[in-house]
């Protein structure tokens, strides 16, 4: 799986000679066979890309199933795992155009917990509306986000510094905001109904059905302008059997999820969380931005080399700016999401070790520390991971020195593999 947005045309809408010449030696579309080959030696190469990750979620959720078959696979923990899920994927999704650029963000987490904080203190203490209440939040992140960018960017101060400082400072500007020991309760139904309630079940299958629809048809007018510039492009049959897996999977899962998993007989709880669309919606957003538009593609380049990005013409200060200011909003929303979960914010909330998940669940998914290689939907898949990780043992009713300990052996696991993945990929020089 490359990690670069695919080439485009480089002649224009009206030059497909030039780009027929240009690659005149690759056929224009494989078949399955030689597709599959194509992915077998990027293995071998190095490029496993989400694979790890993907591997060690099915693992997990075998072995969980096993030990815990009653529990771990009903409706109910199916919810609950994702809407764990929820706030570590934002948040690594959030970490994840940092980390492309070869810098980290230490900050994210407790940036999330003041943000949210904000939000919570605007409507229990000011009386707002939820949606400025919400707003507040996210100027907040952002703010945040600017300033780290300014210092990283534009006076050159190591991020692991700037955050470090922030991670200290934030957690005291949070402290007086809420107070020692207090805390602010989330009791709007608007941001309380994220987390503990879910979309009605016809409404969630019209939602999934149609985003389905649109991602098939996205697939068939992409296929069709490649074919019609005499581009490469994956054969038909990959692209059928891609959709066909991921209708299965998806379907799959809000047919569990439509189903009644109230453990009381007098209320019925049924219906895709809301916490699921919002990590979709957040998904799909910024993988059309980082896929699909010159902003994307220009992260990755400097990513790549920073310098080369510079003399390239890349306004390099500024998207370096952007990073930080997207990490921080993103971190806000996460915040947000954490506290409709617990319904409250304290002083604490979004330290403690939120921000090594998210860091941990985007270097899972597939995202390099070093830079240059990532895709928004690491953070998802990571997340995920994280939380099957901790649910499941929380089943097992394991000490919680064992969750520390395996969560960190994944990381670890995950770490090592993307040094041993570049390691490869530059000895095959790709």
């Amino acid at each position: 799986m490359t990690t670069t947005p695919e080439t485009t045309d480089p002649s224009g809408s009206s030059g497909t000679s030039l780009a027929a010449a240009d690659f005149a030696n690759d056929r224009a579309s494989a078949s399955l066979g030689e597709a599959f080959r194509d992915w077998r030696d990027r293995i071998r190469g190095g490029d496993m890309g989400a694979l790890p990750a993907v591997l060690g979620l099915i693992v997990l959720a075998i072995v969980f199933s096993i030990l815990r078959p009653q529990t771990f696979t009903s409706e109910l923990n199916i919810a609950n795992l994702l809407t764990q899920a929820a706030s570590i994927s934002v948040l690594a999704m959030g970490l994840i155009p940092v980390l492309l650029l070869g810098d980290i963000d230490l900050s994210a987490g407790v940036a999330g917990g003041m943000s949210a904080g904000f939000t919570a203190v605007a409507i229990d203490r000011s009386g707002q509306h939820w949606t400025l209440a919400v707003l507040i939040g996210l100027a907040v992140g952002a703010l945040v986000g600017l300033v780290i960018g300014l210092l990283v960017s534009r006076l050159g101060i190591p991020s692991f510094v700037v955050t470090l400082a922030f991670f200290l400072g934030l957690q005291g500007v949070t402290l007086r905001l809420i107070g020692m020991g207090g805390t602010v309760p989330v009791r709007d139904e608007v941001l309380r109904a994220i987390t503990i309630k879910s979309m009605p079940v016809l409404a969630g299958w019209i939602v999934v059905v149609g985003l389905l629809a649109a991602y098939g048809a996205l697939m068939v007018v992409r296929q069709r302008r490649l074919a019609q510039r005499n581009l490469q492009r994956p054969p038909n049959a990959l692209l059928a059997v891609k959709f066909a897996s991921l209708a299965v999977i998806v379907l799959a899962f809000t047919a569990v999820l439509s189903q009644n998993r109230s453990r009381s007989a007098a209320l019925e709880i049924a219906g895709i969380p809301y916490a699921v669309f919002i990590v979709i919606a957040l998904l799909v957003f910024w993988t059309f931005v980082f896929g699909r538009t010159a902003y994307g593609r220009h992260m990755y380049a400097i990513g790549g080399n920073r310098e080369a990005a510079r003399r390239a013409g890349i306004n390099v200060t500024r998207l370096r700016i952007s990073a930080f200011v997207i990490c921080s909003m993103m971190a806000a929303i996460s915040g947000i999401i954490s506290s409709s979960y617990t319904g409250s914010v304290a002083p604490g909330s979004g330290g403690g070790n939120t921000l090594l998940y998210a860091v941990g669940a985007a270097v899972i998914g597939g995202t390099s520390l070093f830079g240059g290689k990532g895709l928004i939907r690491d953070g998802v898949i990571g997340g995920l991971v994280i939380a099957t990780i901790d649910n499941g043992l929380g089943l097992l009713n394991q000490a919680a020195y064992i969750n520390y300990i395996i969560t960190g052996s994944v990381l670890l696991l995950a770490a090592s593999v993307d040094a041993i993945s570049r390691r490869r990929r530059s000895a095959t020089g790709t």
